[in-house]
């Protein structure tokens, strides 16, 4: 009797510890997200905030999720980080370039949360990074401007002067050039990601300047709005900005993280996450030029078209052959230009109009 009623126990806590495990087990992974503006319906965060969304209807009850939006960069990013990690989040996306710093002085002190941001130059044990080459489909954009441009002059409002942005208004410079040898971009420059009223301004001043398509690298729709008010063409950036440029838009360049969050989620769940840094283009599925104008005549869609597969199979890009900086000078005579000269760039290629002021 006595021996049936130890072994009742003992069956009774292996069958508690086993459910406790199982429970322990299922947890979902806490997944959070830091947005250096509000999410809004267009834009670098709301592409963000789409892939969050994405991967969490991809993973389903594996994962919850939690995003901060409009975090300034720098002791305020640092601080809703560390509310993150004391909240049990495992897995931090930090998705503004202006957050590196901030996420590693996290990571040194939560060894166990794995970091990864959007855009840096560092790495640590528990932080990885990640960017796309934007630069592809601004080089397509470009030569689509070049095309549609009737003064042969774009604007090209620019957040800050990092070496993403740099490589942006080259790609998209040599791009119209090789539609129209004397095309030329006038980069009228931030020193903000978002900041809607200098935005316009900025807009309104290239339209003065001559340009008849703008562009830019900022989050906000206001150069949209203003490409869409006074009638001139319209490349957006980050999203689909036809909601805001029905008629000016002629194309976008827009960013998909989905597919790489719910990797990097997984990855996390099944214990194989590494810091290895990825920079993903075109063929990767992570930049894309979308919302072609139906306006566009066919022999022009049929061209980029063929110049989008020649980029695809690694025959053509912006950074081949000969390039020439604003000073004359010679920085490539052939070849293709290296991911670490490009990843470094801080020059302008000729044809652009404007200065390049110390990040």
């Amino acid at each position: 009797m006595r021996k049936n009623l130890i072994r009742g126990r003992l069956l009774a806590s292996l069958l508690f510890w086993s459910i406790g495990f199982t429970a322990a087990a299922a947890e979902p992974l806490k997944v959070g997200f830091v947005y250096v503006t509000p999410v809004g319906q267009v834009g670098w965060t709301y592409q963000h905030d789409q892939a969050r969304q994405a991967m969490q209807r991809a993973l389903g009850d594996k994962v919850t999720t939690r995003y901060v939006e409009a975090v300034p960069e720098g002791a305020d990013a640092e601080r809703v980080m560390r509310d993150l990690a004391a909240q049990g989040h495992e897995l931090i996306f930090a998705t503004s370039f202006g957050y590196l710093e901030p996420a590693l002085h996290v990571a040194a002190d939560r060894p166990g949360v794995k970091f990864e941001h959007a855009g840096g130059y560092k790495t640590a044990a528990n932080l990885n990074t990640y960017n796309a080459r934007f630069y592809e489909g601004r080089w397509l954009a470009g030569w689509l401007a070049g095309k549609t441009s009737q003064s042969g002059v774009a604007g090209y409002v620019a957040g800050f002067p990092v070496p993403e942005v740099v490589q942006g208004i080259n790609a998209f410079t040599l791009g119209m050039q090789a539609a129209n040898p004397k095309a030329s971009v006038r980069v009228l420059w931030l020193n903000s990601w978002f900041d809607p009223p200098r935005e316009r301004e900025a807009a309104l001043a290239l339209i003065n300047a001559g340009a008849d398509v703008l562009t830019h690298h900022s989050a906000s729709p206001a150069v949209p709005q203003v490409a869409e008010e006074k009638g001139v063409k319209l490349i957006g950036y980050h999203s689909d900005m036809r909601t805001h440029a029905p008629k000016a838009q002629i194309a976008a360049v827009t960013a998909d993280w989905s597919g790489y969050y719910t990797r990097v989620a997984q990855s996390v769940m099944a214990g194989t996450w590494h810091a290895q840094p990825v920079w993903g283009g075109m063929k990767d599925g992570m930049v894309r030029l979308v919302a072609l104008s139906p306006a566009l005549p066919p022999t022009v869609r049929k061209e980029l078209a063929a110049r989008e597969t020649l980029l695809l199979a690694g025959k053509a890009g912006p950074f081949v052959g000969r390039l020439v900086d604003q000073a004359g000078r010679v920085r490539q005579e052939r070849d293709t230009l290296g991911d670490d000269e490009i990843a470094r760039m801080d020059w302008f290629v000729q044809g652009v109009s404007g200065t390049l002021p110390k990040p």
